[in-house]
């Protein structure tokens, strides 16, 4: 009989694309995660990874399997939310995923107050990006993804993933002290045309966001810095290189040196909870939920 922990590391080599990040989806070593696959390899009698360069592709014969184990670990899922049911409590493994600023600014509070409350519980979170946490919950590589979008891009929920509104994010201009708009209690879009603009990369929501925002406006962005951690940014514009649109979530205190200004309208993002209808039932999935809607700042 083929061995599931063994099935689940493959599988999560086959979504994540590669050894080292299946073994921080699944909270092991790359070696741990490698040892799995050499010992499936052996149980089936059957090559699983090629050598591609410095990294690993799945063989055809691995591809199918990884299918397979796919359907097995859904059908392991539906019984363990069965028996969590039938307990009424919160027990097992849940995993989150997060993305970088409600990492920092919503779940250290949410993951104390589970694990107080529900001692059975074992909560374990991950930094993930929102682009790639919908599908991690749909292939059933986390439980639970806090993820955003913004006005004018709207999350897309697949078939088979629930979701629930945690609250809206909102988002300020950041300036450095001494630009021209430092004095102004509002700003509206139409006023941001010239100004260089410091972001998050290419490929990034937030980044794809304000392209499309300045666009809508009539400003073409000219973007001069791109940095991917808030505080990055902030540093940035503290020392007078550019100015940033920054939701508030995780934001911390601004340095001296650096304005928030009210822009007009406010833009904003909305915060989610989302998880698969087979597990809708689990009383940590609804704990969880209900925790991060206790935790939102404007709750």
């Amino acid at each position: 009989m083929l061995d599931l922990g063994r099935l689940r590391a493959l599988h999560a080599v086959s979504v994540h694309g590669s050894v080292a990040a299946a073994a921080i989806a699944l909270g092991y070593t790359p070696s741990a995660v490698s040892q799995q696959i050499t010992k499936l390899e052996r149980e089936t009698r059957t090559t699983l990874l090629e050598r591609r360069g410095r990294g690993v592709a799945l063989t055809d014969e691995a591809r199918h399997l990884a299918a397979t184990a796919e359907k097995l670990l859904a059908i392991v899922e539906r019984a363990e939310t069965t028996l969590e049911e039938r307990r009424g409590q919160p027990t097992g493994r849940l995993a989150i995923g997060a993305f970088a600023s409600a990492a920092r600014g919503l779940l250290p509070g949410v993951l104390a107050e589970l694990g107080h409350r529900h001692p059975g519980l074992d909560a374990r979170m991950t930094e993930v990006d929102p682009h790639l946490s919908i599908d991690l919950v749909a292939r059933g590589m986390i439980d639970l993804a806090v993820a955003h979008d913004w006005d004018i891009a709207p999350l897309p929920a697949p078939e088979g993933v629930e979701q629930a509104v945690i609250g809206d994010d909102l988002c300020d201009l950041l300036v450095p002290e001494g630009h021209p708009l430092a004095a102004r209690a509002s700003v509206r879009r139409e006023d941001l045309a010239g100004q260089r603009w410091i972001c998050q990369p290419p490929g990034t929501v937030c980044h794809d966001w304000l392209i499309r925002t300045l666009r809508a406006a009539g400003c073409e962005p000219d973007l001069v810095h791109r940095a991917e951690e808030n505080h990055t940014q902030i540093a940035l514009v503290a020392a007078g290189l550019g100015i940033a649109m920054m939701p508030r979530l995780g934001r911390g205190a601004l340095p001296a040196g650096v304005r928030a200004l009210d822009l007009d309208p406010v833009p904003k993002r909305r915060l989610y909870a989302l998880w698969r209808t087979g597990a809708a039932r689990r009383p940590a999935i609804t704990a969880t939920v209900e925790s991060l809607q206790r935790h939102w700042p404007g709750a």
